[in-house]
C-alpha cells in the first residue's frame, strides 16, 4: 500500500510527488497518458523532437534561484542542462521589432519606437515597483504552510524579517492593472503590460496577479535577466522530476487513467483505474486535476452540493491552437528564439487569434532536429474559443476545414519573418482545442480557471474530503509554472509536519533567502 496518490503527472503533480517522496513517503504517481509532463510535453516525428509545452523559462540556470520549480529540482538531487538566451522578437502593431530581456535594452528601444520621455516614465514605474518585487522575491515560496502560517517553517527570526515585509506583501494580494494604471499613462506601455499578463495568466492585466507580475518584473528586469530553454525541451523538466521522484522512493505508472477517488466514510482511501484496479492510500490522495475534471472522479454523496456547483462554476481561460514545423533552415541563425504577434490592439489583448507565439528551440537545442533543419512551435495563447469546436469530431470534413481556416493565422504571421517558410517545410501538424482536450484531458481545451485576482486569490487546495488535497492550475497559487510548482510542494507539504518541512528548507538553502 502506498502512503500517498498523486491523481495526474502535470508539473503540479510531479512537484507534489518528488517533495513528498523527498519527505520519506511513499508515492504513487499515476498518469493516464503515455508519458508524465502534463502539458509540458514534446513528442517525436522521425528524427524531429517537437516542443509542445511552456515556452518561456527562466531561473532553472542557476543557483540560488526564486523559481519554486528549480528548488523543488534542487531538493531532489536534480539539476537541468539549458541553454541561456536574452532576446526575443516582437511583430507588434508598431513594427517588428527585436529587444534583449532586461530593463536596460528595453528602456534603449522605448527611446528609439517612443521617446526619451516614455521611457523615463517606464524607468520611474519600476523604481516604483521594485520595492514590491523584492517583497514577492524575499518569500521562499517553499514555505507556504497551509493554516500554520509561516512561522512554523521560517522560524523566528525570518518570519520577523518577513513580517517587515508585510505592508508590500498585501499591497500584491490584487490585481496588477491598478498598479499599472496608477503609474503608466503612456499607450503603448499599457499594451506592454496587457502582453506580458496574458502571457503569464491567460488573462487581462485588471486579473492578473500583483504578485505574479512583481516576480515576473523582479527577474526580467534584473542587469543580467535572461532566459533559460531546458536542453530536451519541456519534457526534460518533467524527466527530471520523475528521476528526483523515483530516486527518493516514488513511483510513476503511466497508462494509467483513474475512474474514481475511492471516499470512505469521509475521507478518501485510494483510487479505482479505469481498468477495475484499485489502489489504497494510507494517508490520501492528491489530484493534480482541474475542477471541473476533479468531479468526475468523486460519487455525487462524497461532497456537498454546494461544493460540487461552486467547482463546476469555475470560470475557464479559453483554449490553444498549436502549429508544428519542421523545416530546411541551415541559414536562420539571425532569427531570435520566439516572436510575440499581436494584430490589433484596440482588439484586446485576448481576442480570438490576436496574438500568436513562435518559438524555435532548435536554436537552441540541436538535438531537435537534424542539421541543417529547424523546429518550430507555434501557438495562440489562450485565446481560442472552445465554441467554435464543441460538437465536432476529430477528422470530420467539417473539423479539418475549420483547422486549416483558423490555422493559417500562424502561416501569416510567420511570412513576415520568413518569407518563404512553404518551400521550407518538411512536416506540418496543426493541433486544435479538441487536440488539447484528448492529449491532455482538459476541460473544454482549456488553459485553466480564469479566477481574477480583482476578485480575491486562487481557492486553496483543500477540499472537504479530508485526505483529499488539490493541485495545479486550479488552486493558490495559479496559472504558469512556478505557480504550480509550489501548489504542488504545498500539497505534499499537508502530509508531513512543520519541522520536517523546515529542515528541506535548511537543507537546500532557503532559510538565508
Amino acid at each position: 500500500m502506498n502512503d500517498l496518490i498523486v491523481v495526474g503527472s502535470g508539473l503540479g503533480g510531479l512537484c507534489a510527488g518528488a517533495i513528498a517522496a523527498r519527505q520519506g513517503l511513499e508515492v504513487l504517481v499515476l498518469e493516464a497518458h503515455t508519458t508524465p509532463g502534463g502539458a509540458a510535453h514534446g513528442f517525436r516525428r522521425g528524427p524531429f523532437q517537437f516542443e509542445s509545452g511552456p515556452s518561456l523559462w527562466s531561473g532553472l540556470g542557476r543557483w540560488p534561484s526564486t523559481n519554486p520549480l528549480a528548488q523543488v529540482l534542487r531538493a531532489v538531487g536534480e539539476t537541468l542542462p539549458v541553454a541561456t538566451y536574452r532576446d526575443w522578437g516582437l511583430l507588434l502593431p508598431e513594427g517588428a521589432l527585436r529587444v534583449g530581456v532586461g530593463q536596460g535594452p528595453f528602456l534603449a528601444l522605448l527611446r528609439e519606437l517612443r521617446s526619451p520621455a516614455v521611457a523615463a516614465e517606464w524607468e520611474r514605474f519600476l523604481t516604483a515597483l521594485k520595492p514590491s518585487c523584492d517583497a514577492a522575491r524575499s518569500l521562499p515560496l517553499l514555505a507556504l504552510r497551509p493554516g500554520a502560517g509561516l512561522a512554523t517553517t521560517l522560524g523566528g527570526g525570518n518570519a520577523l524579517r518577513l513580517l517587515g515585509q508585510a505592508g508590500r506583501l498585501a499591497s500584491l494580494g490584487g490585481a496588477f492593472g491598478p498598479i499599472a494604471r496608477r503609474h503608466l499613462s503612456d499607450p503603448f506601455l499599457l499594451h506592454w503590460v496587457e502582453l506580458l499578463c496574458f502571457l503569464i495568466s491567460g488573462l487581462p492585466m485588471d486579473q492578473t496577479s500583483a504578485a505574479a507580475m512583481a516576480t515576473l518584473f523582479g527577474e526580467w528586469f534584473e542587469p543580467d535577466a535572461g532566459l533559460d530553454y531546458p536542453i530536451g525541451g519541456s519534457g526534460a523538466v518533467a524527466a527530471a522530476l520523475v528521476r528526483g521522484m523515483e530516486r527518493h522512493g516514488g513511483r510513476l505508472r503511466t497508462e494509467a487513467p483513474v475512474a474514481e477517488i475511492l471516499v470512505e466514510r469521509g475521507r478518501a482511501v485510494g483510487v479505482q483505474l479505469e481498468n477495475g484496479e484499485r489502489l489504497e492510500a494510507r494517508r490520501g490522495v492528491i489530484a493534480n486535476t482541474s475542477p471541473w475534471d476533479l468531479l468526475s472522479l468523486l460519487p455525487d454523496e462524497a461532497v456537498p452540493s454546494r461544493w460540487r456547483r461552486r467547482q463546476a462554476a469555475t470560470p475557464a481561460c479559453a483554449s490553444f491552437l498549436h502549429w508544428h514545423l519542421a523545416l530546411r533552415g541551415d541559414d536562420l541563425d539571425h532569427l531570435p528564439i520566439h516572436h510575440v504577434w499581436v494584430g490589433d490592439w484596440q482588439r484586446g489583448i485576448g481576442a480570438e487569434r490576436n496574438m500568436v507565439v513562435l518559438s524555435m528551440p532548435s536554436r537552441l537545442d540541436p538535438s531537435c532536429a537534424p542539421p541543417g533543419h529547424q523546429v518550430l512551435h507555434g501557438y495562440t495563447p489562450a485565446n481560442e474559443p472552445w465554441e467554435l469546436w464543441q460538437g465536432l469530431e476529430r477528422g470530420s470534413a467539417a473539423y479539418d476545414a475549420l483547422k486549416k481556416e483558423r490555422c493559417a493565422i500562424f502561416g501569416e504571421v510567420l511570412s513576415q519573418v520568413l518569407p518563404d517558410w512553404q518551400e521550407r517545410v518538411v512536416i506540418e501538424l496543426q493541433g486544435t482545442p479538441l487536440t488539447q482536450r484528448r492529449y491532455l484531458r482538459t476541460h473544454q481545451g482549456s488553459y485553466g480557471p480564469a479566477w481574477p485576482a480583482s476578485s480575491g486569490p486562487f481557492p486553496g487546495g483543500t477540499t472537504p474530503i479530508d485526505g483529499l488535497v488539490l493541485c495545479g492550475a486550479g488552486v493558490f497559487p495559479g496559472i504558469g509554472v512556478p505557480p504550480v510548482a509550489v501548489s504542488g510542494a504545498m500539497a505534499a507539504h499537508r502530509f508531513v509536519s512543520a519541522r520536517q518541512q523546515r529542515q528541506l528548507l535548511e537543507d537546500i538553502g532557503l532559510m538565508d533567502f
